[in-house]
């Protein structure tokens, strides 16, 4: 059974059920969440909707890490998942979703893209007067 996101039965003001006036559509059918862990590097391309295709990151060992001070940005292994602040479950499973911190050799990085949506990790390196408050 996949995900559906359709949403065909509302209630009335009355508070009733409404009859769903057609069946679910293809279109509207869903996926589970990718959830990306670190290891070594594993892709998943998927067709989507109108034929396109969506390449998900099932497990990443390295990543694009900007540095906005010097503006330069290096492919860098990522050492360790610091902390994922979207779950408490997906911090303890060390998950890596759009805004999880991540070590690297170059320091402590925020990850700005979604691995799971498109296939790769991009973070910006988080300044040292902001490491202190934060984590």
């Amino acid at each position: 059974m996949s995900v559906w996101h359709g949403n065909l039965r509302k209630k009335k003001s009355s508070g009733g059920r409404k009859s769903a006036s057609r069946k679910k559509r293809r279109f509207e059918r869903g996926s589970y969440p990718t959830q990306t862990t670190l290891g070594e590097r594993k892709l998943k391309t998927i067709r989507r909707h109108g034929g396109n295709l969506k390449t998900r990151a099932l497990r990443e060992k390295q990543g694009s890490i900007s540095n906005p001070s010097t503006g330069r940005t290096d492919r860098e292994e990522i050492v360790r998942v610091v902390r994922n602040p979207a779950n408490v479950n997906y911090d303890r499973r060390r998950v890596i979703t759009k805004g999880t911190i991540l070590e690297t050799k170059l320091g402590l990085a925020r990850v700005t893209s979604r691995p799971g949506q498109h296939g790769i990790i991009n973070a910006v390196l988080i300044p040292e007067e902001t490491k202190k408050g934060r984590i």
